[in-house]
């Protein structure tokens, strides 16, 4: 396996897994509570895995084989799943049709909305509301609930909130101005969520942070715009090989156009090309090409740096700007996580460790021997070529990918808590008491021998599903 002709030496240590603080930047102005992002793939990565990654303190980039307008519904889920205070919630006008709230309500995941006329809060709409009805053609403004409306104030606290909606037992509640304009909605369901997962990734707003993968064609700038207006807080220009003109010369657009969004540029293997986007206004860089387990670019192409060696030589130049970097390909066990932070990444990208989680996009798979199993496919695999042409790879006719199936993983916060708890573990090991102290532990090559002895050997595991085979 990719870092398996690496041991990491063990250090002093003054620290226990339990006191190590494992969050990091992953970009320069963008911190998240574990290392963590889910790769853009159509087999990985939609709402459900970034709602369910940023929750636990990591990010997911929603991949970009959709269209801009279900992709910008993709970034929507996430931003508006759990808030502490929903700037921008749901709302329909009184004229439109019962049919219209039950397709939001639906869409969003949600059990009511705001009904407004001119920006004033005029009612609400429940799904209570709809099952009582059967002419899903009458207007919000018959059926809405629209007397004794509970809200608050402009600058009303989450403790004030909470104080509310326990005294007067509603589980919304509007926020509106001295003139009644709406300004935005507090929920018991986002409280709750929050007391329940204090280390989720947020936006300044409360919000989940998302990120979205976008391309290098004539689109897409206008994809970008579009996600930039959805919330997304990080663009990531996917590409097998950004150290390519159409990849330079769109970094500067998008820093130009969108000033606030930061850019997460990949990938690439080279300190050069780590300088060069760098130096075109890149916040982070994604480094790995070949790395993949579905991707054959070395057997194609030949091209590509052992993984561990790219991440340190890009990771050399990138610190001197102090911008992060991703190290993307190749993890599949824990272990390999913390090899990928001690060769100098801030955080690492998953593709294979988190495909067969229930939030993975596609449904499990049961062969003949009554095995589960998830598709997971190579983003250069024909199959995913074939959604939407070849623009990703520059127009390239041969496959770099493939497609394949992994083992049905169950819940996407069992395989973090094993990837968290072995990170912390390891740290402990290295007297690391954060991720940076990782990139001065000192490591070994090792022979086919030490790689033998590194895992379980001469024996027959009979609790499987307790390893990452």
């Amino acid at each position: 396996m990719t870092f398996d002709d690496i041991l990491l030496e063990p250090a002093p240590s003054a620290v226990l897994p339990n006191e190590v603080k494992i969050s990091t930047n992953v970009t320069k102005k963008i911190k998240i509570n574990i290392p963590i992002i889910s790769s853009a793939m159509d087999t990985v990565t939609e709402s459900e895995m970034a709602i369910g990654l940023a929750r636990a303190g990591g990010i997911g980039v929603i991949h970009r084989n959709l269209s801009t307008e279900d992709q910008v519904k993709e970034v929507q889920r996430v931003k508006r799943s759990e808030s502490g205070v929903i700037k921008d919630p749901v709302t329909l006008q009184p004229n439109a049709t019962l049919e219209e709230a039950k397709v939001l309500m639906s869409q969003y995941n949600i059990s009511g909305i705001l009904v407004v006329n001119d920006e004033k809060l005029k009612g609400i709409i429940t799904e209570r509301d709809l099952r009582l009805e059967t002419n899903l053609s009458k207007k919000v403004g018959e059926v809405m609930t629209s007397d004794n409306i509970i809200t608050a104030k402009v600058g009303t606290t989450l403790p004030q909130a909470e104080k509310i909606l326990k005294k007067r037992k509603v589980e919304k509640l509007p926020i509106i101005d001295d003139r009644g304009t709406l300004k935005g909605l507090i929920t018991w369901k986002d409280l709750s969520k929050i007391k329940s997962h204090p280390a989720a990734s947020k936006d300044r707003f409360g919000r989940f942070l998302a990120a979205a993968a976008i391309g290098v064609g004539d689109s897409s700038l206008k994809r970008a715009a579009s996600l930039v207006n959805a919330g997304v807080d990080i663009l990531v220009v996917d590409t097998s090989h950004a150290h390519h003109k159409s990849v330079l010369n769109i970094v500067p657009l998008l820093k130009k156009a969108f000033p606030k969004t930061q850019i997460i540029v990949g990938n690439v293997a080279t300190a050069q090309a780590t300088k060069d986007l760098i130096h075109r206004g890149a916040d982070a860089v994604k480094v790995g090409i070949g790395s993949g387990s579905i991707c054959t670019t070395r057997d194609v192409a030949g091209v590509g740096v052992p993984q561990f060696t790219a991440i340190m030589e890009c990771a050399k130049v990138a610190k001197r700007s102090g911008t992060p970097i991703i190290a993307d390909g190749g993890m599949v066990y824990p272990a390999d996580i913390i090899k990928a932070l001690s060769a100098g990444a801030s955080s690492v990208m998953l593709g294979s460790l988190l495909a067969g989680t229930d939030e993975a996009p596609g449904d499990v798979i049961i062969s003949g021997d009554g095995r589960r199993y998830k598709k997971y496919r190579g983003m250069g695999s024909y199959e995913a070529i074939k959604v939407r042409g070849h623009d990703r790879y520059f127009q390239k006719e041969i496959p770099e990918g493939v497609s394949a199936r992994v083992p049905y993983k169950g819940s996407l916060s069992n395989i973090l808590k094993k990837l968290v708890g072995s990170l912390r573990t390891a740290m402990g090991y290295y007297g690391a008491a954060e991720i940076k102290d990782l990139w001065n532990v000192r490591y070994w090559q090792i022979t086919g021998a030490g790689m033998k002895e590194s895992h379980p050997h001469n024996v027959i595991i009979d609790a499987e599903e307790e390893t990452f085979h």
